[in-house]
């Protein structure tokens, strides 16, 4: 079972399916959370990886490398960082990018550090630039040059620091600048999670939690949590209420589909947002291509909602396609909504299309 927290609030929050966590994802996780690398699910490179590091590290008594993990919401990034801490019999600090605003901020947490300490800082590329470029030093000397006063007669007075892990979750590698980039002594990527993965998280969850459930229940939510192990542990807590309410409690393939029915998380995770965006995508234009800005007046939501919220998870599962003339259904989104693609010629209106496709 791995979970990760984030401090996004964005509109993925809200949703059944979102990969953000809300307060009561939080509060669940951290019951649930794996202590050491053997009860860690999944990433079974990065656990593999992660052990070797940490156990040449404990060899030699000294801190271990700084780690940067990447990958989507919820796929297990805090997890790690609790784990490496604990690996290391080292306290653990966590903070995150947007929230270091100043160069000063991070010296403050930096100077109040305790040896092997390990710091994760959460979202790291929304750290301001002064103070990543006060990190490259930390990072490499263990050392910082606090700056005493304004203008010419400001002078730079050197910090030194204890040996310290800093451990960075970034949901974009890509917008890390490559002298951060290159500090880290061991990078990682987070996978999405097969559904065999995710069975085994839901059972773990359904034990943790008292639940009782078997395995084509366990399967039927894994199929629905789109390779992410939070969402899969907020639909076993929806489907365990359905069952509580609905039933005798005990969570059968039968169950959590009727529940997930009401929820409208659909067989391979759609909710109401994608679904709305393929049906207008498919049912007003005829399967497309159609611009980001038409699409989502006819789905009555923010452009911005669409491209970073609907879009992604439609484009991994095969469904939609971003092509230079607009967005495009795929011939498997017309067989998800058991719809017949037009003949070719025509668009969704039954007008010939202009550009000749």
């Amino acid at each position: 079972m791995n979970w990760d927290d984030t401090t996004d609030t964005d509109a993925t929050g809200e949703r059944l399916v979102g990969s953000v966590a809300d307060r009561e994802d939080q509060a669940v996780e951290a019951a649930l959370r794996p202590k050491d690398l053997g009860e860690f699910i999944g990433q079974e490179k990065v656990r593999e990886q992660l052990d070797l590091v940490l156990r040449a590290a404990r060899a030699r008594g000294a801190t271990a490398d700084h780690v940067l993990l990447s990958g989507a919401p919820g796929l297990g990034k805090t997890t790690l960082s609790m784990i490496i801490a604990a690996e290391m019999e080292a306290p653990i600090r966590i903070t995150s990018g947007p929230a270091i605003q100043h160069a000063g901020d991070l010296a403050a947490i930096l100077s109040s550090l305790q040896e092997g300490e390990v710091l994760f800082l959460d979202e790291i590329h929304r750290m301001s630039r002064p103070a990543e470029e006060m990190l490259y030093m930390a990072m490499e000397d263990f050392r910082v040059d606090v700056i005493v006063g304004k203008g010419p007669g400001a002078t730079a007075i050197p910090l030194e620091l204890p040996p310290f892990t800093l451990v960075g979750a970034t949901t974009r590698a890509g917008l890390l600048p490559p002298p951060l980039r290159d500090r880290f002594g061991f990078t990682a990527h987070m996978e999405f999670y097969e559904p065999a993965e995710l069975e085994r998280v839901v059972h773990r969850s359904a034990s943790l939690l008292d639940v009782e459930i078997d395995p084509a229940g366990a399967a039927e939510i894994a199929g629905r949590s789109r390779g992410t192990p939070r969402i899969a542990n907020r639909l076993l807590r929806r489907v365990r209420d359905y069952a509580q309410v609905k039933a005798d409690g005990l969570i059968t393939k039968d169950i959590a589909a009727a529940a997930l029915a009401v929820y409208e998380v659909d067989a391979r995770g759609l909710d109401r947002l994608d679904r709305a965006v393929l049906e207008a995508l498919l049912k007003l234009f005829g399967g497309g291509p159609v611009g980001l800005s038409t699409l989502s007046v006819a789905v009555g939501e923010e452009r911005e909602t669409v491209e970073e919220v609907a879009e992604p998870f439609l484009v991994r599962e095969g469904l939609l396609a971003r092509t230079p003339r607009g967005r495009v259904a795929t011939p498997a989104a017309w067989a998800h909504l058991g719809l017949t693609p037009p003949r070719s010629g025509t668009s969704g209106n039954g007008q010939g299309d202009l550009f000749g496709a």
